[in-house]
């Protein structure tokens, strides 16, 4: 491609961004605004017009995926010589060819697990933390060395923040890390800069080497540029100016790290002779979706104002709901919609504030037979508090009691061994995630009266099995911070209540901020279809005591009250109940109650049969596109081989085949049962 062509695939603002090869410039991108094919278009140019050559350009990000992306795009231009890596990445390139040099040997080695040295830093400081205390500790100290703050200045730093431990006690934890990795001969990512950043600085032959290599600078989300990564940047730089930055203070979401929008904002104060481009004109999302984001930003002072390019599109659905359970309940009906109107279910996408909310979609999407991938977070029942409690609730259901509680209080008292409480801890860290994980166990047992503890057991069980499937090509859940940097066609934002959208603990204005700039980048992820949604209550029949986000006032416009979700009835305690088919006593269990027998009652399954039923099941599985257990569980299996049920009235009582499941495959179900 002539460099002419390079120019001339871009719009008049890329344009003069890419046509300013040498620095400073900043370039000022809006979402969906085409700043990583400006920025490449930019470096090409450069390289092809002969103002920089490709090996003198280092361009830096913040992700692996986005340096990958970065250097696809630069080789199909023409400029692969071009170098993009993250901060990290380029950092140790650097140290690795340097610290022999100067210092002599290998340089430390890295360290890719900071947790137990964060523990045995604390045990040193006579501190007993917990698993969520270690991982908050640890949060602590990436914030202080990222921000440049020393062991002995971090309890005059921390004001304002809500550490684990009382300051002076973190501080001691830091400075224990700190010996402890200079003991072990030892560093972690953050000190791969620090350590490049002193070198620089501390030795003018190394620094001529290097500034005689790389001469122009691209720094990509420089919003969220700490100042740790500011400082190796300068160093880098050693007073020249063939910069390039770019970014949107509006996207800044990753503060409570050391990222600070400062920099992008300060740049033309640094560089008074700064070109400053800015790029509004957003392809990626129809107007009614643009319109919306504005929306969201109306109240933000020097927001950069997106002016949408694409063709219009269907208008933002506003839904609001009674609990939790039908929120999500209702997105997954709308998926399953969206993908048999043609949307792709790897183009839809559920986003939330916490990723403890993964876990009601989770369940959602198992039910409606969509399957899901879970991206930035745990996949719920691999959270290590959830298997601890599902380790000591099997416990739990095998001991006798001649008078059980409740199921509700049941699974309270369990999960108060591991000190959960019906209250929520103070803070926002681990130790509420943790909370909300158990709080969500909770929840499902009180949603399930009519099932003992051992059935509830049984339940979560067979629940846990199903959604640690291999990872499928399915609807992304994931966290709003996850979600940056990518799109969706559909997008559903979910949870939008004021306590958890804005978080009850945002207290300072710049918090609450921060968190209304998180739902700006949800909504911005979102191409076409777009969903905004959120429950009056927490639970079935609870209190509705909540109100719609604050960032919502004054865009709510034909909010859809959904009607309620039709469930699943459930047998009531001393109601109708569910008897063995072969000793006829009382059946409890989840399980027993779907295989129609009690579990010590003999087994009486077509041992062909059940294997004719996975045979087909994996095929019907492979043609969908989806997990064996979306098709049926093993138990469902096991169930139809033991009652062989010929009909299609016997074959729905069978717990698991309702409708859907009786359209699709219950035909082929009954051919086999009855097959000779």
């Amino acid at each position: 491609m002539t460099p002419e062509a390079l120019l001339d695939a871009l719009d008049p603002e890329q344009r003069a961004a890419a046509a300013a090869v040498s620095g400073p410039v900043c370039v000022l991108a809006g979402a969906g605004t085409g700043k990583t094919r400006t920025i490449t278009h930019r470096a090409a140019y450069a390289v092809q017009t002969g103002a920089v050559p490709a090996a003198s350009m280092l361009a830096v990000t913040f992700t692996a995926r986005a340096a990958g992306e970065m250097r696809t795009r630069l080789r199909l231009l023409g400029a692969d010589g071009v170098q993009a890596r993250t901060f990290h990445a380029a950092a140790m390139k650097q140290l690795s060819y340097f610290w022999p040099k100067v210092v002599g040997g290998a340089p430390p080695t890295l360290l890719t697990n900071k947790f137990q040295l964060v523990a045995n830093a604390a045990t040193r400081a006579r501190l007993r933390p917990g698993t969520s205390e270690i991982r908050d500790l640890l949060s602590e100290i990436e914030w202080a060395t990222c921000t440049l703050v020393a062991p002995d200045g971090y309890v005059a730093a921390s004001a304002g923040r809500t550490p684990p431990f009382p300051a002076p006690d973190v501080a001691a934890v830091y400075a224990a890390y700190r010996d402890l990795k200079t003991a072990q001969g030892v560093a972690d990512f953050d000190d791969l800069l620090m350590l490049t950043a002193g070198i620089l600085e501390e030795h003018a032959d190394v620094a001529t080497e290097f500034r005689s290599r790389y001469r122009s600078f691209v720094v990509d989300e420089y919003q969220d540029v700490t100042p740790l990564q500011q400082r190796l940047l300068d160093a880098w730089l050693g007073g020249r100016q063939d910069l390039c930055v770019v970014g949107d203070a509006q996207q800044t979401i990753y503060s409570f790290t050391g990222a600070t929008p400062q920099y992008l904002l300060g740049f033309r104060q640094r560089f008074p002779d700064a070109t400053v481009v800015k790029l509004v004109r957003d392809y990626r999302s129809t107007p009614q979706v643009v319109e919306l984001a504005n929306g969201v930003l109306a109240s933000v002072r020097d927001k950069l104002e997106l002016q949408a390019q694409r063709p219009p599109g269907p208008d933002p659905v506003f839904s609001e709901h009674a609990d939790e359970l039908e929120e999500a309940t209702s997105v997954a009906r709308r998926c399953v919609q969206l993908i048999r109107s043609g949307v792709p279910a790897s183009e839809i996408a559920v986003l939330y504030r916490i990723n403890a909310q993964s876990a009601a979609y989770e369940a959602a999407l198992s039910n409606a037979e969509v399957p899901y991938v879970l991206r930035g977070g745990e996949r719920f029942f691999d959270r290590p508090e959830v298997r601890e409690a599902l380790l000591l609730l099997r416990g739990q259901a095998r001991a006798v009691d001649d008078r059980p509680a409740a199921l509700p209080d049941a699974v309270a008292s369990v999960l108060a061994v591991r000190g959960w409480t019906l209250e929520p801890p103070p803070g926002s860290g681990a130790v509420r995630e943790r909370w909300e994980s158990l709080s969500a166990l909770h929840r499902l047992a009180v949603d399930s009266p009519d099932l003992d503890l051992p059935g509830f057991v049984a339940e979560l069980e067979e629940r846990a099995a199903a959604q640690h499937a291999p990872t499928v090509d399915g609807v992304t859940l994931a966290s709003l911070h996850a979600a940056k940097g990518l799109e969706w066609d559909a997008v559903f934002v979910v949870g939008l209540v004021d306590g958890t959208l804005p978080l009850v603990h945002a207290d300072t204005p710049n918090q609450v901020e921060e968190e209304r700039r998180l739902l700006y980048v949800g909504v911005t992820r979102a191409r076409e279809h777009l969903g905004l949604s959120w429950a009056l209550a927490r639970s079935p029949g609870g209190r509705a005591s909540r109100r719609p986000s604050r960032f919502l006032d004054g865009l709510l416009r034909g909010v859809v009250p959904q009607a309620p979700v039709a469930r699943t009835p459930r047998t009531a305690r001393g109601g109708a109940r569910v008897t063995c088919r072969i000793c006829s006593a009382v059946l409890s269990s989840a399980v027993d109650k779907k295989l129609g027998r009690c579990e010590s009652c003999p087994s009486d399954r077509d041992d062909v049969l059940y294997d004719a039923l996975r045979s087909w099941r994996a095929e019907r599985a492979k043609g969908l596109g989806q997990p064996a257990y979306c098709v049926f569980t093993d138990a469902t299996l096991a169930a139809i081989a033991e009652q062989k049920p010929a009909t299609v009235a016997a074959l729905v009582k069978i717990p698991g085949i309702g409708q859907s499941k009786l359209d699709k495959f219950g035909a082929d179900v009954l051919a086999l049962v009855t097959s000779p």
